[in-house]
Protein backbone atom coordinates (compact mmCIF):
# COMPACT_ATOMS: atom_id res chain seq x y z
CA UNK A 1 0.00 0.00 0.00
CA UNK A 2 3.09 2.39 0.94
CA UNK A 3 4.33 2.46 -3.01
CA UNK A 4 0.98 4.04 -3.94
CA UNK A 5 0.07 7.70 -3.33
CA UNK A 6 -2.47 8.59 -0.88
CA UNK A 7 -4.51 10.90 -3.54
CA UNK A 8 -4.88 9.22 -6.87
CA UNK A 9 -5.90 11.31 -9.98
CA UNK A 10 -9.03 9.03 -10.70
CA UNK A 11 -12.61 10.16 -11.33
CA UNK A 12 -15.61 8.24 -11.16
CA UNK A 13 -17.32 9.19 -14.25
CA UNK A 14 -21.29 8.52 -14.65
CA UNK A 15 -20.95 8.95 -18.77
CA UNK A 16 -19.62 5.01 -18.21
CA UNK A 17 -22.81 3.87 -16.74
CA UNK A 18 -25.72 2.77 -18.81
CA UNK A 19 -27.75 5.44 -20.05
CA UNK A 20 -30.84 3.80 -17.75
CA UNK A 21 -28.73 2.65 -14.89
CA UNK A 22 -30.21 5.92 -13.17
CA UNK A 23 -33.72 7.11 -12.28
CA UNK A 24 -32.72 10.23 -11.21
CA UNK A 25 -29.54 12.42 -12.57
CA UNK A 26 -26.38 11.82 -10.94
CA UNK A 27 -25.99 14.80 -8.47
CA UNK A 28 -22.40 16.12 -6.86
CA UNK A 29 -23.33 16.28 -3.01
CA UNK A 30 -20.83 16.97 -0.19
CA UNK A 31 -19.79 14.12 1.80
CA UNK A 32 -18.05 12.66 4.50
CA UNK A 33 -15.58 9.89 4.50
CA UNK A 34 -14.48 7.00 6.98
CA UNK A 35 -11.24 8.05 7.47
CA UNK A 36 -12.99 11.35 9.00
CA UNK A 37 -12.27 13.91 6.31
CA UNK A 38 -14.79 16.11 3.83
CA UNK A 39 -14.96 15.61 0.12
CA UNK A 40 -17.77 15.76 -2.82
CA UNK A 41 -19.34 12.47 -3.80
CA UNK A 42 -21.79 11.43 -6.84
CA UNK A 43 -25.25 10.70 -5.65
CA UNK A 44 -26.75 8.21 -7.58
CA UNK A 45 -30.30 7.08 -7.29
CA UNK A 46 -31.16 3.87 -8.63
CA UNK A 47 -34.15 1.50 -9.63
CA UNK A 48 -34.87 -2.14 -7.76
CA UNK A 49 -33.33 -3.78 -11.03
CA UNK A 50 -32.54 -2.02 -14.68
CA UNK A 51 -34.73 -2.18 -17.35
CA UNK A 52 -34.32 -4.64 -19.99
CA UNK A 53 -31.85 -7.31 -17.68
CA UNK A 54 -32.77 -10.76 -17.52
CA UNK A 55 -32.36 -12.49 -14.12
CA UNK A 56 -32.48 -16.12 -12.72
CA UNK A 57 -32.77 -18.91 -12.76
CA UNK A 58 -32.64 -19.17 -8.45
CA UNK A 59 -34.18 -21.79 -6.68
CA UNK A 60 -35.14 -24.62 -8.90
CA UNK A 61 -38.93 -25.95 -7.83
CA UNK A 62 -37.30 -29.33 -7.58
CA UNK A 63 -34.00 -31.53 -8.08
CA UNK A 64 -35.04 -32.55 -11.25
CA UNK A 65 -34.55 -28.73 -12.53
CA UNK A 66 -31.46 -26.73 -13.07
CA UNK A 67 -31.74 -23.67 -10.87
CA UNK A 68 -29.06 -21.16 -10.70
CA UNK A 69 -25.91 -21.36 -8.92
CA UNK A 70 -23.82 -21.56 -5.47
CA UNK A 71 -20.07 -21.44 -4.22
CA UNK A 72 -20.15 -24.26 -1.74
CA UNK A 73 -17.65 -24.13 1.20
CA UNK A 74 -18.55 -27.15 3.13
CA UNK A 75 -16.71 -30.66 2.10
CA UNK A 76 -16.30 -30.89 -1.86
CA UNK A 77 -15.99 -27.18 -1.68
CA UNK A 78 -16.26 -24.90 -5.47
CA UNK A 79 -18.69 -24.02 -7.43
CA UNK A 80 -22.31 -25.42 -8.35
CA UNK A 81 -25.12 -25.22 -10.35
CA UNK A 82 -28.07 -26.12 -8.31
CA UNK A 83 -29.30 -29.07 -9.47
CA UNK A 84 -29.96 -33.03 -8.36
CA UNK A 85 -26.42 -33.85 -8.08
CA UNK A 86 -25.50 -30.80 -5.94
CA UNK A 87 -28.53 -31.63 -3.59
CA UNK A 88 -28.03 -34.97 -3.18
CA UNK A 89 -24.13 -34.03 -2.18
CA UNK A 90 -25.85 -31.52 0.44
CA UNK A 91 -27.79 -33.91 1.68
CA UNK A 92 -25.27 -36.70 2.22
CA UNK A 93 -23.70 -33.74 4.17
CA UNK A 94 -26.96 -33.60 6.57
CA UNK A 95 -28.00 -30.53 4.73
CA UNK A 96 -31.36 -31.41 2.84
CA UNK A 97 -32.94 -29.25 1.06
CA UNK A 98 -36.01 -30.78 -0.90
CA UNK A 99 -39.01 -33.68 0.82
CA UNK A 100 -39.68 -36.59 -0.49
CA UNK A 101 -41.47 -36.13 -3.33
CA UNK A 102 -37.89 -34.33 -4.61
CA UNK A 103 -39.64 -30.77 -4.46
CA UNK A 104 -37.04 -27.95 -3.61
CA UNK A 105 -38.27 -26.09 0.31
CA UNK A 106 -38.12 -22.78 -0.88
CA UNK A 107 -38.75 -19.39 1.88
CA UNK A 108 -39.11 -15.83 0.53
CA UNK A 109 -36.01 -13.82 3.29
CA UNK A 110 -38.36 -10.44 2.24
CA UNK A 111 -41.69 -11.78 4.28
CA UNK A 112 -41.04 -10.91 7.43
CA UNK A 113 -41.51 -14.92 8.39
CA UNK A 114 -38.55 -17.17 9.24
CA UNK A 115 -38.06 -20.11 7.37
CA UNK A 116 -40.56 -22.96 8.21
CA UNK A 117 -37.97 -26.06 7.62
CA UNK A 118 -33.91 -26.09 9.03
CA UNK A 119 -32.54 -26.08 5.39
CA UNK A 120 -34.74 -24.25 2.90
CA UNK A 121 -33.08 -22.54 -0.60
CA UNK A 122 -33.91 -18.79 -0.15
CA UNK A 123 -35.56 -16.86 -3.20
CA UNK A 124 -36.66 -12.92 -1.99
CA UNK A 125 -39.75 -11.32 -4.16
CA UNK A 126 -38.70 -7.99 -6.13
CA UNK A 127 -40.18 -4.79 -4.97
CA UNK A 128 -40.11 -2.79 -8.28
CA UNK A 129 -41.60 0.71 -6.28
CA UNK A 130 -38.01 0.25 -4.45
CA UNK A 131 -35.20 2.91 -5.28
CA UNK A 132 -31.32 2.72 -4.18
CA UNK A 133 -29.50 5.84 -3.55
CA UNK A 134 -25.38 5.25 -2.91
CA UNK A 135 -22.85 7.67 -2.79
CA UNK A 136 -19.33 7.57 -4.21
CA UNK A 137 -15.88 10.05 -3.83
CA UNK A 138 -15.33 11.88 -6.85
CA UNK A 139 -11.67 11.79 -6.15
CA UNK A 140 -10.41 8.44 -5.04
CA UNK A 141 -7.96 8.24 -1.88
CA UNK A 142 -6.30 6.23 -0.83
CA UNK A 143 -6.93 4.48 2.77
CA UNK A 144 -3.80 4.36 5.62
CA UNK A 145 -5.15 0.75 6.05
CA UNK A 146 -7.09 -1.44 3.33
CA UNK A 147 -10.97 -1.91 4.33
CA UNK A 148 -11.83 -5.47 4.42
CA UNK A 149 -14.90 -7.13 3.06
CA UNK A 150 -16.83 -9.66 5.06
CA UNK A 151 -20.47 -11.57 4.61
CA UNK A 152 -22.81 -8.91 2.53
CA UNK A 153 -20.36 -6.39 2.63
CA UNK A 154 -20.59 -3.34 -0.01
CA UNK A 155 -18.08 -3.49 -2.39
CA UNK A 156 -19.54 -0.87 -5.41
CA UNK A 157 -21.90 -0.46 -8.24
CA UNK A 158 -22.07 -2.05 -11.59
CA UNK A 159 -22.25 -0.09 -14.36
CA UNK A 160 -25.64 -0.92 -15.26
CA UNK A 161 -26.43 0.38 -11.49
CA UNK A 162 -26.63 -2.56 -9.66
CA UNK A 163 -25.29 -2.72 -6.50
CA UNK A 164 -22.69 -4.55 -5.90
CA UNK A 165 -21.54 -6.99 -2.23
CA UNK A 166 -19.10 -9.31 -1.16
CA UNK A 167 -20.19 -12.98 -0.58
CA UNK A 168 -23.63 -14.35 0.46
CA UNK A 169 -24.48 -15.87 4.03
CA UNK A 170 -22.51 -19.34 4.00
CA UNK A 171 -25.31 -22.43 4.39
CA UNK A 172 -22.63 -23.57 7.03
CA UNK A 173 -23.73 -20.45 8.95
CA UNK A 174 -27.56 -20.31 8.53
CA UNK A 175 -28.59 -23.25 7.41
CA UNK A 176 -30.14 -21.75 4.52
CA UNK A 177 -29.33 -21.11 1.07
CA UNK A 178 -29.91 -17.91 -0.68
CA UNK A 179 -29.27 -18.65 -4.44
CA UNK A 180 -27.23 -16.88 -6.97
CA UNK A 181 -28.87 -16.66 -10.52
CA UNK A 182 -26.47 -18.38 -13.69
CA UNK A 183 -24.99 -14.41 -13.58
CA UNK A 184 -24.58 -14.29 -9.93
CA UNK A 185 -26.67 -11.72 -8.28
CA UNK A 186 -30.05 -12.23 -6.15
CA UNK A 187 -32.56 -10.36 -4.90
CA UNK A 188 -32.58 -8.76 -1.23
CA UNK A 189 -35.00 -9.45 1.03
CA UNK A 190 -35.70 -5.66 0.64
CA UNK A 191 -36.60 -6.69 -3.05
CA UNK A 192 -33.63 -5.22 -5.19
CA UNK A 193 -31.84 -7.29 -7.27
CA UNK A 194 -28.07 -6.89 -6.85
CA UNK A 195 -24.71 -8.71 -7.49
CA UNK A 196 -21.96 -10.89 -5.92
CA UNK A 197 -20.16 -11.19 -8.80
CA UNK A 198 -18.30 -10.08 -11.66
CA UNK A 199 -20.84 -10.95 -13.77
CA UNK A 200 -19.36 -9.58 -17.09
CA UNK A 201 -16.17 -11.81 -16.63
CA UNK A 202 -18.53 -14.58 -15.56
CA UNK A 203 -17.57 -17.14 -17.88
CA UNK A 204 -13.72 -16.77 -16.92
CA UNK A 205 -14.83 -18.27 -13.58
CA UNK A 206 -16.97 -21.05 -16.12
CA UNK A 207 -13.65 -22.19 -17.19
CA UNK A 208 -11.83 -22.07 -14.29
CA UNK A 209 -14.28 -23.79 -12.20
CA UNK A 210 -15.45 -26.06 -14.61
CA UNK A 211 -19.31 -25.27 -14.31
CA UNK A 212 -21.70 -24.64 -17.33
CA UNK A 213 -22.92 -21.13 -15.93
CA UNK A 214 -24.00 -20.00 -19.41
CA UNK A 215 -24.75 -16.70 -18.14
CA UNK A 216 -26.76 -13.99 -21.23
CA UNK A 217 -24.80 -11.24 -20.33
CA UNK A 218 -22.07 -9.73 -23.05
CA UNK A 219 -18.79 -11.40 -21.44
CA UNK A 220 -15.34 -9.57 -21.61
CA UNK A 221 -12.40 -10.13 -19.06
CA UNK A 222 -11.15 -7.03 -19.97
CA UNK A 223 -13.86 -4.38 -19.85
CA UNK A 224 -14.69 -2.38 -16.74
CA UNK A 225 -17.68 -3.77 -14.52
CA UNK A 226 -17.91 -0.62 -12.25
CA UNK A 227 -16.82 1.27 -9.25
CA UNK A 228 -16.33 0.06 -6.05
CA UNK A 229 -17.15 2.24 -2.80
CA UNK A 230 -14.02 4.16 -2.74
CA UNK A 231 -14.52 5.76 -5.99
CA UNK A 232 -11.74 3.21 -7.83
CA UNK A 233 -12.91 0.77 -11.43
CA UNK A 234 -13.44 -2.38 -11.00
CA UNK A 235 -12.22 -4.52 -14.31
CA UNK A 236 -12.43 -8.45 -15.29
CA UNK A 237 -9.66 -10.80 -14.79
CA UNK A 238 -7.48 -9.36 -18.04
CA UNK A 239 -5.80 -5.82 -18.69
CA UNK A 240 -7.04 -3.77 -21.76
CA UNK A 241 -5.07 -5.55 -23.95
CA UNK A 242 -5.78 -8.79 -23.28
CA UNK A 243 -2.96 -9.99 -20.64
CA UNK A 244 -3.09 -11.14 -17.28
CA UNK A 245 -2.47 -8.35 -14.92
CA UNK A 246 1.25 -8.16 -12.76
CA UNK A 247 1.03 -7.08 -8.84
CA UNK A 248 -1.76 -7.12 -7.50
CA UNK A 249 -2.12 -6.52 -4.16
CA UNK A 250 -4.04 -8.30 -1.13
CA UNK A 251 -7.62 -6.65 -2.42
CA UNK A 252 -6.59 -7.59 -6.27
CA UNK A 253 -5.56 -3.80 -7.27
CA UNK A 254 -2.68 -2.42 -8.53
CA UNK A 255 -1.63 0.82 -10.44
CA UNK A 256 -1.53 1.22 -14.43
CA UNK A 257 -3.17 2.04 -17.33
CA UNK A 258 -6.82 1.42 -18.43
CA UNK A 259 -9.26 2.02 -20.35
CA UNK A 260 -10.24 5.11 -18.14
CA UNK A 261 -6.41 6.24 -17.87
CA UNK A 262 -4.09 5.76 -15.56
CA UNK A 263 -5.09 5.04 -12.46
CA UNK A 264 -5.31 2.79 -9.48
CA UNK A 265 -8.01 -0.57 -10.28
CA UNK A 266 -9.56 -3.52 -9.18
CA UNK A 267 -9.19 -6.89 -11.39
CA UNK A 268 -11.30 -9.96 -11.42
CA UNK A 269 -10.27 -12.53 -9.98
CA UNK A 270 -10.78 -16.14 -12.36
CA UNK A 271 -12.26 -17.80 -9.23
CA UNK A 272 -15.69 -17.21 -7.46
CA UNK A 273 -16.28 -14.93 -6.16
CA UNK A 274 -14.46 -12.80 -8.49
CA UNK A 275 -14.36 -9.63 -6.86
CA UNK A 276 -12.28 -8.01 -4.23
CA UNK A 277 -11.51 -8.89 -0.97
CA UNK A 278 -11.13 -5.64 -0.03
CA UNK A 279 -11.01 -1.96 -0.47
CA UNK A 280 -8.24 0.17 -0.87
CA UNK A 281 -9.61 3.65 -0.78
CA UNK A 282 -11.61 5.73 1.52
CA UNK A 283 -15.29 4.94 1.23
CA UNK A 284 -18.06 7.58 2.43
CA UNK A 285 -19.71 7.32 5.30
CA UNK A 286 -23.61 6.20 5.15
CA UNK A 287 -23.06 5.62 1.40
CA UNK A 288 -25.88 2.78 1.13
CA UNK A 289 -29.72 3.06 1.56
CA UNK A 290 -32.99 2.20 0.38
CA UNK A 291 -36.17 3.04 0.41
CA UNK A 292 -37.34 -0.79 1.52
CA UNK A 293 -38.61 -1.43 4.71
CA UNK A 294 -36.38 -4.17 4.71
CA UNK A 295 -32.88 -5.64 3.89
CA UNK A 296 -29.32 -3.59 3.81
CA UNK A 297 -30.14 0.13 3.68
CA UNK A 298 -33.48 -0.37 4.43
CA UNK A 299 -35.87 2.55 6.34
CA UNK A 300 -37.23 0.42 8.38
CA UNK A 301 -35.86 1.79 11.64
CA UNK A 302 -37.88 4.78 10.72
CA UNK A 303 -41.23 3.71 12.22
CA UNK A 304 -39.03 3.51 15.73
CA UNK A 305 -39.81 5.32 17.95
CA UNK A 306 -37.57 7.32 20.12
CA UNK A 307 -34.44 5.57 21.45
CA UNK A 308 -35.37 2.75 19.17
CA UNK A 309 -33.39 3.11 16.09
CA UNK A 310 -31.64 0.49 14.43
CA UNK A 311 -28.58 -0.72 16.44
CA UNK A 312 -25.15 -0.51 13.84
CA UNK A 313 -24.65 -4.03 12.55
CA UNK A 314 -27.61 -5.75 13.00
CA UNK A 315 -29.37 -4.49 9.13
CA UNK A 316 -26.18 -6.68 7.72
CA UNK A 317 -26.67 -9.12 10.94
CA UNK A 318 -29.91 -9.47 9.15
CA UNK A 319 -28.92 -10.05 5.87
CA UNK A 320 -26.25 -12.65 7.05
CA UNK A 321 -28.85 -14.47 8.74
CA UNK A 322 -31.35 -14.58 5.86
CA UNK A 323 -33.91 -12.95 8.34
CA UNK A 324 -35.81 -9.29 8.41
CA UNK A 325 -34.33 -6.64 10.30
CA UNK A 326 -37.95 -6.02 12.31
CA UNK A 327 -37.96 -10.27 12.82
CA UNK A 328 -34.61 -10.04 14.28
CA UNK A 329 -35.05 -6.92 16.58
CA UNK A 330 -38.01 -9.22 17.99
CA UNK A 331 -36.47 -12.17 18.24
CA UNK A 332 -33.88 -10.43 20.40
CA UNK A 333 -36.56 -8.68 22.62
CA UNK A 334 -36.86 -10.40 26.06
CA UNK A 335 -38.19 -9.41 29.95
CA UNK A 336 -34.04 -8.83 30.55
CA UNK A 337 -31.61 -6.93 30.02
CA UNK A 338 -30.10 -8.99 28.34
CA UNK A 339 -31.17 -11.01 25.24
CA UNK A 340 -31.91 -14.95 25.31
CA UNK A 341 -29.22 -15.70 22.04
CA UNK A 342 -30.47 -19.91 22.57
CA UNK A 343 -34.44 -19.03 22.24
CA UNK A 344 -33.66 -16.12 20.01
CA UNK A 345 -32.05 -18.83 16.95
CA UNK A 346 -34.67 -20.91 17.59
CA UNK A 347 -37.06 -18.30 16.78
CA UNK A 348 -35.65 -17.35 13.86
CA UNK A 349 -34.58 -20.45 13.00
CA UNK A 350 -31.05 -20.23 12.91
CA UNK A 351 -28.53 -21.86 15.04
CA UNK A 352 -27.22 -19.87 18.21
CA UNK A 353 -23.67 -20.42 16.55
CA UNK A 354 -25.07 -18.59 13.68
CA UNK A 355 -26.60 -15.95 15.35
CA UNK A 356 -23.60 -15.25 17.72
CA UNK A 357 -21.17 -15.04 14.91
CA UNK A 358 -23.66 -12.66 13.06
CA UNK A 359 -24.53 -9.82 15.42
CA UNK A 360 -21.75 -7.29 15.63
CA UNK A 361 -19.68 -7.72 18.58
CA UNK A 362 -20.47 -5.22 21.77
CA UNK A 363 -17.52 -2.31 22.31
CA UNK A 364 -14.72 -2.83 24.24
CA UNK A 365 -14.61 -0.15 27.24
CA UNK A 366 -11.21 1.02 28.57
CA UNK A 367 -10.84 0.01 32.06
Amino acid sequence: MATIPMLVSAHVDPTKFTPSAFVEKPAVVECNLEDGSSAQCYKFTVAYQPEGLEIGPFCPSNIDEKGGIWDWDGEKAGLYRLDRDFFEMLADQGYRFYDKDGRIVISDPGSGQPPEADHTCLMATPDKDVTITMLLPIEPRMAEKALSLGTVAKVGVALDGVPIFADAPSVLDTGHLPALDVCGGHIDPGGWYHWHATSTDIATVEKTEGVAVNCALAQDASAAFGFAFDGFPMFGSLEADGSKPEGLDKCHGHMGETRLGKTYHYHASTEFPNLPTCLSGVVAENNFSTTSSTGIGSQGNTRRGPGQAMPPGFEEAAQILGVSTEDLMNALKGNGQRPNIAAAAEKLGVTEKALRSALPQPPQHAR
